[in-house]
């Protein structure tokens, strides 16, 4: 229960420094900015073959989580 919980608290904040930092408007609620943030920790993870072995966070994990995010929002803005 405690990771779902933890799940979703990172992908809000992920979500909404991705929605902060992405030039222009980025209109979505609240469930969208959090699904916002998982996939873009995903995106994160895929490119950098999962990263931490351990499961602890580090800075460079969520700066990329946060720039996968802004991916998202970009292919999700051109598709």
């Amino acid at each position: 229960m405690f990771k779902l919980i933890s799940i979703l608290v990172s992908g809000l904040l992920v979500g909404l420094a991705a929605r902060y930092l992405y030039p222009g408007s980025v209109p979505m609620g609240l469930g969208r900015t959090i699904l916002l943030g998982i996939a873009g920790s995903l995106v994160a993870g895929l490119a950098a073959g999962w990263g931490s072995k351990d499961g602890g966070v580090s800075r460079a994990g969520c700066l990329a989580s946060i720039l996968g995010a802004m991916v998202v929002i970009f292919i999700g803005r051109h598709l």
